[in-house]
């Protein structure tokens, strides 16, 4: 795979996301999410895809539109989510679904479920003790109030270039009478 050969000429000492793949491999299987999405309609990305990216955007403290676009062009993730190069991702609103049909169906324990973090502690990919919560509600909180702050970030922007334009139109408006 191209993305592989990539991966390991930018970053020869690897990455955490590249150690990951290769010392557990999938992380998650959709199978484990089967329930969250219907089998019929418009196919959906893949979900055991898509929590690894829900974990991800948590160690990295990342917005859904960050997450989204490290998908798209870090050579790392794609490395681990097994992409090609050339794969475009996904629309950023897609992370915030996923979270929002883990909660509703009270699946979240399958995001950071115990056997999951003991295959990353016994490979010594995460540290035992200290006094980080690995808990999945936890996880599913904090990358929900990374997205409300960026939600509040556009907001506040789009409300600037609102008041931005009335000026214009006003000044305009002023210098014809």
């Amino acid at each position: 795979m191209e993305t592989a050969r990539v991966a390991w000429a930018a970053f020869p000492n690897a990455t955490f996301c590249m150690r990951v793949r290769d010392v557990l491999g999938p992380l998650f299987t959709d199978e484990a999410f089967a329930g969250l999405f219907s089998g019929r309609g418009r196919p959906a990305e893949s979900p055991g895809m898509l929590a690894i990216v829900s974990v991800l955007q948590f160690v990295e403290g990342l917005t859904d539109a960050q997450a989204a676009d490290a998908v798209r062009g870090r050579t790392d993730w794609k490395y681990l989510l097994g992409l090609e190069l050339t794969d475009q991702g996904f629309d950023s609103s897609v992370l915030s679904e996923f979270r929002g049909r883990l909660v509703e169906s009270g699946c979240t324990e399958a995001l950071l479920s115990d056997s999951v973090l003991d295959r990353l502690k016994t490979a010594e990919l995460l540290t035992p003790g200290g006094r980080a919560r690995t808990d999945s509600t936890h996880v599913l909180g904090a990358v929900r109030s990374l997205e409300r702050l960026e939600l509040v970030g556009e907001t506040l922007r789009a409300a600037l270039e609102a008041i931005a334009a009335t000026a214009v139109a006003r000044q305009n408006l002023s210098h014809r009478l």
